[in-house]
């Protein structure tokens, strides 16, 4: 073998590292914004799986999320208010060798994009959303949003919101989602590995991480962050693995009648063969569900890492196969055959 052959050959294989997917462009969010860490998360995942930059799209839409793809040594596009799913799903129907990834926040994906969220989660398309959570617009200086808590005051609430949130867990599974992971902004090592998890998911990946606002809603997700107490308000599920947590990891989850309970291990004649055994690739979500929906405000730790894991067919490869089964079926499989070559023509003179 030339030297030539041996130097492309490690080349191939070379590792990637996490700076060889920054763009030069300047960050222009505000100092201290969450969205720091997701964009670090999002690098440090690709280069963990080792994709080359030029086989990756992020698409965005409209907010402070959005700006991300600029940040990205990657292909590229910032789309318009609440279309970054539909206009992804378009990318990887005519790429489907793509990585491809939406960055998005809970205000452009869940309420103008309502609609293209849940049908791009039901058709199963394989590409991965970055739902970017804060439960306020920021982008247009703090209104509510449909993730914003009932009750909540803000510009566009002065008196408190009338109205429940959307749970994007809840939107997730309600269209027979297969993928849906959960992880805080400041903690880069298990985002970091729920994206790289969604990455090899083979189908619609959703990625909801409860990202912190500064300026117009600073410390919303401190109950659950904050180092002092994260460790006993949150449980990161990994699959096949008992559902334990707390400073002491002494404590776990078990199932009480139809409803889940956090216990202390050996206390109230508890003990470690009680706790739950996670499993992300059981197709019923019911389970799945509860463990999503899982809050402080019930006594129950808020569930990080990939709850739901599931393998179903996905939209471009059954795309593909019934465009295949169809050109078997007809004899005239091309524009030549079908249209040039047939007898409804004429000339113009």
């Amino acid at each position: 073998m030339e030297v030539t052959e041996i130097a492309a050959k490690e080349l191939r294989y070379q590792k990637h590292l996490p700076k060889d997917y920054k763009s030069e462009n300047a960050i222009r969010w505000c100092p201290g914004c969450g969205d720091y860490a997701i964009l670090t998360s999002l690098q440090k995942a690709m280069a963990e799986l080792n994709i080359d930059p030029h086989k990756i799209a992020v698409i965005s839409g409209i907010g402070c999320s959005s700006r991300l793809p600029y940040y990205m040594n990657t292909y590229g596009f910032h789309s318009i208010h609440g279309r970054a799913a539909a206009i992804a799903t378009g990318v990887k129907v005519a790429n489907p060798e793509l990585s491809v990834w939406v960055a998005t926040g809970d205000g452009d994906s869940l309420a103008i994009g309502g609609n293209h969220f849940i049908h791009t989660i039901r058709r199963n398309v394989d590409i991965n959303i970055l739902l970017f959570n804060n439960k306020i617009y920021g982008l247009t200086k703090g209104q509510y949003s449909p993730t914003s808590d009932r009750g909540f005051v803000s510009k566009s609430s002065p008196y408190g919101t009338v109205e429940d949130p959307f749970r994007p867990a809840e939107l997730t599974f309600g269209a027979r989602g297969t993928f849906f992971a959960r992880a805080i902004d400041v903690d880069i090592k298990n985002q970091t590995e729920v994206m790289t998890e969604a990455a090899k998911h083979k189908g619609t990946s959703v990625v909801e991480v409860l990202q912190n606002c500064v300026i117009f809603n600073d410390s919303i997700h401190n109950r659950i962050s904050d180092r002092n107490w994260k460790a006993d308000n949150t449980i990161i599920l990994k699959h096949g693995e008992k559902m334990i947590f707390g400073k002491e990891e002494n404590r776990g989850i078990v199932l009480d009648g139809w409803n889940l309970k956090a216990v202390t291990i050996g206390e109230d004649g508890y003990t470690l063969d009680d706790i739950l055994v996670h499993d992300a690739t059981t197709r019923d979500n019911i389970l799945h569900m509860k463990l999503a929906l899982m809050d402080i405000a019930d006594r129950l730790p808020v569930a990080l890492g990939v709850i739901r894991s599931v393998k179903e067919p996905t939209y471009e490869k059954e795309y593909e196969r019934q465009i295949e089964e169809v050109q078997m079926m007809t004899p005239k499989r091309s524009f030549t055959e079908f249209l040039l070559n047939s007898p409804n023509i004429w000339e113009v003179k």
